[in-house]
């Protein structure tokens, strides 16, 4: 009887095994929408990890969250690292490359609660008064993953918090674009203080 018992579970864990072996070794995940917005505006919005707390997804999933800022302030070079509870775990973020006004990509390396490196990638392109911004993620599957993935769809997932990324970052880019266009529309203090022209003659 045991002896079946134990090649019943054997047989489980063969047929386990294979089954997580044939799903694929790489995803990609990828949202796009609309900001009404110029590319640089919205470009900045990214570039800059210090105004990530104001439209990230996951920010708001841990209000003690410890922020750490290395490198240069924005652009290539720039890291972010965090810890915080399990719902966020710990990890970094490294811009490795970047266009202002046109893209930002991000090495991102998770390393609690599993250790995984993907890569993110972040473009913009002006379309009329509007910019359309992209944000991709790609990575490798390893044993794990892909068992996760018979019971999770990570598409779903994980493009659920970029499509909410994407619609905070709306909110705080065309804010700034307003702010910029009222400043920009705003009379000179010169200007202000300037006499009335004189009558013509």
């Amino acid at each position: 009887m045991l002896k079946k018992i134990g090649i019943g579970v054997a047989v489980l864990v063969v047929g386990l095994v294979v089954l997580v072996a044939t799903r694929p070794s790489t995803f990609t995940v990828e949202r796009s929408a609309s900001i009404n917005a110029p590319a640089d505006v919205v470009y900045a919005q990214v570039a800059d990890f210090h105004g990530w707390a104001a439209w990230s997804p996951w920010e708001k999933l841990d209000p003690a969250l410890k922020r750490t800022y290395e490198g240069a302030p924005s652009g290539q070079g720039a890291i972010y690292r965090w810890v915080g509870n399990d719902k966020v775990g710990e990890g970094r973020m490294t811009i490795v490359g970047a266009k202002p006004g046109e893209q930002v990509e991000i090495k991102l390396e998770f390393i609690k609660p599993f250790e995984a490196t993907s890569q993110t990638l972040f473009t913009f392109k002006p379309t009329g008064d509007a910019t359309q911004v992209t944000w991709t993620m790609n990575g490798n599957n390893n044993f794990m993953a892909k068992l996760v993935t018979l019971f999770v769809n990570f598409d779903a997932s994980v493009g659920g918090d970029f499509e909410r990324g994407l619609a905070a970052l709306k909110t705080v880019a065309e804010d700034e674009a307003k702010k910029r266009a009222a400043a920009a529309a705003a009379p000179k203090p010169a200007e202000a203080g300037a006499p009335p022209p004189a009558p013509a003659q």
